[in-house]
């Protein structure tokens, strides 16, 4: 079972664990929005995430289908938020099912790195009163392609 959901409403964990949880084991990853600070600017008041309507979702379906087949998983679940998000707020839940732990973590950890870099994505964050940008980061290309 795979499922992919972009969504602006908050991620409910206990949800997204249930629908994965099938015996076996059960990996997760939670992402949290960040309060960085920015250099002379002060720490990161809102984060915005835009994202490409269809494209994200197939390309999240893509990835959560490789995995599913390179990992025999028997469920795998990509949640990610997209619109405005203020600091400790969850942007993207992963979770993988397999019926070991080693598949289980593999993949989780797969998903994760390579939804940084093959799912389309923007970042914008507000600080100090301002907007910026936020550009990929190359230790974000190195995760991704350690899986190649």
């Amino acid at each position: 079972m795979i499922r992919v959901r972009v969504s602006t409403e908050p991620i409910d964990l206990a949800a997204e664990m249930a629908s994965i949880e099938r015996g076996g084991a059960v990996a997760t990853f939670t992402g949290l929005v960040r309060a960085d600070v920015v250099e002379g600017q002060g720490s990161v008041a809102t984060l915005e995430l835009e994202h490409y309507p269809g494209a994200t979702e197939a390309a999240l379906e893509r990835l959560a289908a490789e995995a599913t087949a390179r990992w025999s998983l028997s469920a795998a679940s990509v949640v990610h938020r997209v619109g405005p998000m203020h600091p400790g707020e969850r942007i993207v839940f992963v979770g993988t099912a397999a019926e070991h732990r080693a598949a289980a973590l593999e993949a989780c950890a797969y998903l994760i790195d390579r939804l940084k870099t093959h799912a389309p994505f923007w970042k914008k964050e507000t600080v100090g009163g301002g907007t910026r940008w936020v550009d990929a980061r190359g230790s974000d290309d190195a995760a991704a392609a350690r899986w190649d």
